[in-house]
């Protein structure tokens, strides 16, 4: 199982960027992958997940009606589109699995990692 996320870079107040997380080893059907941040001295937080099957999303309250989680079933990646970025969205960005069809916001819940991409909104 791998997972490979890609996109992050710097970016001023009220920008945009799109992350992407190329997934690969597993069959997609079964899992959900999400995203998630970490920024400095804080925990690791839930952005936003999807189901690889159906069209179930989930978001933190703190990006929704800015981000948006989908997918592309032919290159099997999910992207995370972030519009309005905020000073406070800056953080390393995280993609990962899970098997099953519920789309946990906890951390824990995941079995699967890419490494980071960092996101830095700033002016």
């Amino acid at each position: 199982v791998q997972l490979q996320a890609s996109g992050g870079g710097l970016v001023q107040p009220g920008g945009s960027l799109r992350l992407s997380c190329v997934a690969s080893g597993f069959s997609l059907d079964e899992y959900c992958i999400g995203w998630f941040r970490q920024a400095p001295g804080k925990e690791r937080e839930f952005v936003a997940a999807l189901r690889w099957s159906g069209s179930n999303t989930r978001y933190a309250d703190s990006v929704k009606g800015r981000f948006t989680i989908s997918r592309d079933n032919a290159t099997t990646t999910v992207y995370l589109q972030m519009n309005s970025l905020k000073p406070e969205d800056t953080a390393v960005y995280y993609c990962a699995a899970r098997e099953g069809y519920y789309l946990h916001s906890d951390p824990n819940e995941y079995d699967y990692w890419g490494r980071g991409t960092l996101v830095t909104v700033s002016s």
